[in-house]
């Protein structure tokens, strides 16, 4: 195959991967970011603490976590039809993917919401802020570094898993490297789809650890204020970190 014919394919097969991988990383953030939380604030100790609750997301996390993706994708056919219509295609793919990547960046998030100092969230129950504003204005920003990071590898996981869902009819890199790699022992395509996924991942990995380094720079600097909005923005109080 020359690469006059490669490159249409190729360039279907990226966007195809990047339109997946995109839409299932923002899916994932918007319910894994929450239910981290919720698993730290219902933890024994926590801000909302509820043994039973937290037993039960937590068990859900671990289920959805622990079966393999193309497993999880087979499981989920009948439900991924329902809500879109079909079980092949790029549109049919983000459905496992993203409720393979929700519990993933949940546990992520968790790790990192446990790293915030509490004499931070002491401060701020002192000052008559309630958990809303724990939430809002200390744990998210002051793990925001970590949960960078934690983007960052969703994102790489979900590229993988994106390959995996191209062995299914899901389309993306996946799918060019099975199809014609594999099926129609055409290697310089599949070395090459292996050359892109390694560059693309690279990349990614690159300017995520760069995001979170600049923000740890930033928090390390010391004496930056920490401005909480306490009461609906009528009242803000200043809390300075020490250390």
């Amino acid at each position: 195959m020359t690469w006059s014919e490669m490159q249409p394919l190729l360039s279907q097969a990226c966007w195809d991967t990047f339109y997946m991988v995109g839409w299932s990383t923002l899916i994932a953030i918007v319910g894994g970011l929450p239910l981290g939380v919720l698993l730290v604030l219902t933890d024994r100790g926590g801000l909302l603490q509820n043994a039973y609750l937290n037993k039960v997301i937590g068990q859900v996390v671990n289920i959805v976590r622990s079966m393999p993706f193309i497993i999880l994708m087979v499981a989920l056919m009948g439900f991924t039809r329902a809500v879109v219509g079909t079980t092949i295609g790029r549109e049919a793919a983000i459905v496992p993917l993203a409720i393979g990547a929700i519990p993933f960046f949940a546990r992520l998030v968790e790790t990192s919401v446990r790293e915030v100092d509490g004499g931070l969230i002491e401060a701020v129950q002192s000052m008559g802020g309630n958990t809303w504003t724990v939430v809002r204005k200390v744990l998210v920003p002051e793990s925001l570094p970590s949960l960078i990071s934690a983007t960052t590898t969703t994102i790489v996981a979900l590229i993988g898993y994106s390959a995996m869902a191209g062995t299914v009819g899901a389309g993306g890199l996946g799918d060019i490297a099975i199809r014609y790699g594999y099926q129609r022992f055409e290697a310089n395509l599949m070395w090459i789809t292996v050359a892109i996924l390694a560059v693309v991942i690279s990349l990614i990995q690159f300017a995520g650890d760069s995001g979170a380094r600049v923000l740890h720079r930033r928090a390390g600097k010391g004496g930056d204020p920490i401005r909480f909005n306490l009461f609906a923005g009528r009242t803000a109080v200043t809390a300075t970190k020490s250390g």
